[in-house]
């Protein structure tokens, strides 16, 4: 009697093993053609569920960046850097900080030149031209005529470059977008140039002292 009931229990399993589920998985999978619809539909239906998830999360962020980018493309001559490179190659703030360069950073006080440090040896006129002409309508001639680029090359000045701008609207864009781009491997210090008019209020601030 021992021996006899596990051959029986043993004859069960063989009976309700797994094997006999598989080819109707298969034909789901293949022809779609057994009496398994409801197993079918709720493949599809996870699927068009996953694909619609998919669909959702990923085009969304990426239509709005092609806007931008669309509108940006519109606006600026394919000559100029992209504000997407600009971003791409500038220094974060925390990075900003670890350079010595920018310790005792201050943007100044607003107008249209805008004074640049830290330049490589290799930046040329063209190169300024490239990053900072995006702030100019090349189709005005008054803007055109305002736009000028002065790179020292020589001298304790030497790294160093001035360059107007229309206005300071488009000097204070190019500050907060340029400030910290990597140029040849030095990222850029962008101020705003220094007046006459700072000058002369500190020399009445040291009389009235």
């Amino acid at each position: 009697d021992v021996f006899e009931q596990p051959q029986h229990i043993g004859h069960k399993k063989i009976e309700f093993h797994i094997t006999t589920d598989i080819p109707a998985v298969l034909q789901i999978n293949s022809g779609k053609e057994e009496k398994n619809g409801e197993r079918v539909n709720l493949y599809a239906a996870t699927e068009e569920i996953n694909n619609t998830g998919f669909g959702r999360i990923f085009p969304a962020p990426s239509s709005n960046d092609k806007m931008e980018t669309e509108e940006e493309d519109d606006e600026i001559p394919s000559e100029f850097i992209s504000r997407r490179d600009l971003e791409k190659n500038r220094l974060s703030r925390e990075e900003m900080e670890k350079f010595s360069v920018f310790k005792n950073y201050e943007p100044g006080d607003p107008n249209c030149r805008i004074y640049v440090k830290n330049l490589a040896k290799q930046v040329q006129e063209k190169d300024l031209k490239f990053i900072f002409g995006r702030y100019v309508d090349f189709q005005s001639e008054v803007e055109r005529n305002m736009f000028d680029i002065r790179l020292m090359k020589e001298g304790r000045m030497k790294g160093q470059a001035f360059i107007g701008l229309p206005n300071e609207k488009a000097a204070a864009k190019a500050l907060k977008e340029a400030n910290g781009y990597v140029l040849f491997e030095k990222p850029m210090v962008v101020q705003f140039a220094r007046s006459a008019r700072p000058k002369q209020d500190a020399n009445e601030g040291k009389r009235k002292k």
